[in-house]
C-alpha cells in the first residue's frame, strides 16, 4: 500500500449487512436450540426471564463473538463479506483485551439510539464508538470491484 494511501476501511452499509447476516445465523441457531430443548424437555426453560436472561445472553454471545474475533478476526457475516477486525495503529491482529473492550463497548454504541454504530457512516476511519474505545478498525480484505 502506498505511504499516504488509506487502508480499505469497511463502511457503514457493508458492516450493517454483515451484522444482519450474523443476526440471521444467531436467530436460526437459537431457534434450533430452543426447539431441541422443547422436544427433549417438553417445557419452556424457567427462571431465565427479565434482566438475568438478557445478561446471560450478552455474556454467552459475547464469549462466542470475542472467540470468533480472536480466531478469525471476524464473525461469520464479516467473513462472508470479506471484512476483518484489526488494530487501528498497526493494522495487525488486535489483542484479546481490545476485543473484550470492543464487545463491552457495544453497549455504549447502542445506548443513545444506536448513535455509536451510525457513527461509522461519518467517521474518517469508519470507526464506531466501540472501535474507537478498543483501538480497532474494520477493513475490507477483498478489493472493491473496479479497483
Amino acid at each position: 500500500m502506498p505511504e499516504n494511501a488509506q487502508p480499505p476501511y469497511a463502511g457503514f452499509w457493508l458492516r450493517a449487512c454483515a451484522h444482519l447476516i450474523d443476526s440471521l445465523i444467531v436467530s436460526l441457531l437459537l431457534t434450533v436450540l430452543l426447539m431441541a430443548w422443547l422436544v427433549l424437555t417438553n417445557a419452556l426453560p424457567r427462571g431465565l426471564d427479565g434482566w438475568l436472561s438478557q445478561a446471560l445472553q450478552f455474556l454467552v454471545l459475547g464469549a462466542l463473538t470475542v472467540w470468533l474475533w480472536r480466531r478469525f478476526q471476524a464473525t461469520p457475516g464479516k467473513q462472508i463479506l470479506g471484512l476483518r477486525i484489526v488494530d487501528a495503529t498497526s493494522l495487525g491482529r488486535p489483542e484479546t483485551r481490545q476485543l473484550v473492550i470492543r464487545y463491552g463497548a457495544y453497549l455504549l454504541s447502542l445506548m443513545p439510539l444506536g448513535l455509536g454504530f451510525f457513527w461509522v457512516a461519518f467517521d474518517e476511519k469508519k470507526q464506531g464508538w466501540h472501535d474507537k474505545l478498543a483501538g480497532t478498525v474494520v477493513l475490507r480484505s477483498r478489493p472493491e470491484r473496479g479497483t
